[in-house]
């Protein structure tokens, strides 16, 4: 967790290249450092020495779900109150019960709005909200 006046740390662990950039560029133009992983045992490992202040967690990665990744993060006791965002193409309520079971902090729908998703991570982290 960060300290106070440093910035906040936000993992994201996506598949898609292209994708994870994009959350990249539109999470430290809020000023939120940012480290990426491609799948979920590279999240995993990043979280075995490391605590970030948020998480986005595509729900549909190769070898690991973002489900898969979340339910063994619950079960570290230093990170069972990490806030948990998932991203989706699909918010079927399959995926909206999976994503509640974990204790989601939110589920993002792809394509997604740079605007809700930092509105909602500001919301979480208790950073005010600026205009953009």
């Amino acid at each position: 967790m960060t300290t106070p006046g440093s910035r906040r740390t936000i993992l994201v662990s996506d598949d898609d290249e292209t994708y994870g950039r994009l959350l990249e560029l539109l999470l430290e133009a809020r000023d939120y450092r940012v480290v990426t992983t491609r799948n979920g045992h590279e999240a995993l490992t990043y979280l075995q020495s490391s605590t970030p202040d948020a998480m986005i967690l595509d729900v549909r990665m190769p070898h690991m779900s973002g489900f898969d990744v979340a339910r063994r993060v619950r079960r570290v006791a230093r990170l069972r109150q990490l806030p948990i965002f998932f991203l989706t193409s699909s918010s079927d309520e399959d995926t909206k019960r999976q994503a509640e079971e974990v204790g989601a902090a939110g589920l993002l729908e792809k394509p997604l709005g740079g605007g809700d998703l930092r509105y909602r991570l500001d919301a979480v982290l208790g950073r005010p909200n600026r205009s953009w």
